[in-house]
Order: structure tokens, then sequence, then C-alpha cells
């Protein structure tokens, strides 16, 4: 089993990237956040990674983190999801933003990917949705915010406003990266409205 792949960037191409180690050069599907982070034709980098062997094929599949793999796997654990599908909604959402979508039960959040229809959706969120707590970072880290700060007040305000816990605390979460730590509840409510409502 290959775990991980550490080389340069050859070449990448709409769903694929061509990673080189000492020579050798590995054909690696991944989604378009994974892509993104590489880099350039050139750059070193790092990738995790999945072999899936079925009767006609072998196929790596590349992770820029350890998390977004893990969540690869358990997609790909639901009937009807395949590696086309897992890559499509990791390309969709990141780590962060599926957990919370599956905490959440927000089935509509998964259907924004490609090739990902309602009912799947649906199966997804609800086979994943007891998974989903056990996994680090995410939602845990948003709803742990420190009682009377700027982001737990956030998080009240968008609960107030009917928004469920754990998408909340996700459009908080999110927010607050984008903005910085020192953000004011105001700014914290009105990206996370954005977040939280798109």
């Amino acid at each position: 089993m290959i775990a991980k792949l550490t080389g340069r960037l050859d070449e990448t191409g709409a769903d694929w990237a061509v990673i080189d180690v000492g020579g050798v050069g590995y054909l690696v599907h991944c989604s378009s956040k994974t892509l993104s982070a590489l880099g350039i034709a050139g750059d070193d980098c790092t990738l995790f990674t999945d072999l899936q062997v079925s009767e006609n094929d072998l196929r790596l599949l590349g992770f820029a983190t350890g998390e977004e793999r893990d969540w690869f796997r358990l997609l790909t654990g639901v009937q009807g999801v395949g590696s086309k599908v897992g890559l499509a909604i990791l390309s969709a959402l990141s780590p962060a933003e599926l957990q919370a979508a599956c905490a959440a039960q927000d089935a509509a959040m998964v259907a924004r990917a490609q090739g990902v229809g309602p009912k799947l959706a649906g199966r997804i969120v609800n086979e994943l949705k007891d998974k989903a707590s056990g996994m680090p970072g995410g939602v845990a880290a948003a709803v742990a915010a420190p009682v009377g700060s700027a982001s737990a007040d956030a998080v009240s305000a968008l609960q107030n406003l009917g928004f469920k816990p754990a998408v909340a605390a996700s459009a908080v979460a999110h927010a607050q990266a984008e903005l910085g730590v020192d953000a004011g509840l105001n700014d914290l409510v009105r990206v996370a409205l954005k977040r939280a409502a798109g």
C-alpha cells in the first residue's frame, strides 16, 4: 500500500497530477482543492494517498492532508459513492465543511458537489453523522470557543437566527479564519451569515 508520496510536481490536469519521486512519475487523482494546494510544476510536494484496486484498474488518489484522505475513505464507504464522487465532494467542501454538514444533517450542502443528487446526499449525511463527531478538528474546534469571546457570541447569534449549532459553529470558524483572531463580533456575524446562508 502506498500511503504517502513526496517528490516534485511534474504536471497537472483537470483531476490529476503526476508526482516525480526519484525519477518515477506517479499519476495521482486529486480533488480540485488538493490540486490548487500543490503549487506549480517543479515545486516540491507531499501527498497522502489511497490506493484503490478493482478488477481491471489500479487507481492512486492523492490528498493534501491526512484529514482529507480520512474523509475520502469515509465517503467511499457509503453505498453509491465511488472515487469519482468522493473527489467531487472534496472538491466542493473542505473536511471541516463536510464534517459540519454531516453533523447538522445538511444534505443540501453535500448536494452542491457535482454528480451528487439529493437522495445520495441524504444517505451520506445520515450514514456519516455519528462518525463526523469523532473526526478531529472542524466543528468541535469551533464549538469550543471560549464563553464570552466574539466567536462564541457570533455562534450564539447565528443560532438565534435559526441556524443549527453545527452550521453556525462551522460558519463562524471559517469567518474567524478569514478575518483573523482579533475580528469583532459584527464582522464575524456578517461574514459567517454569508457563509451559512450560501
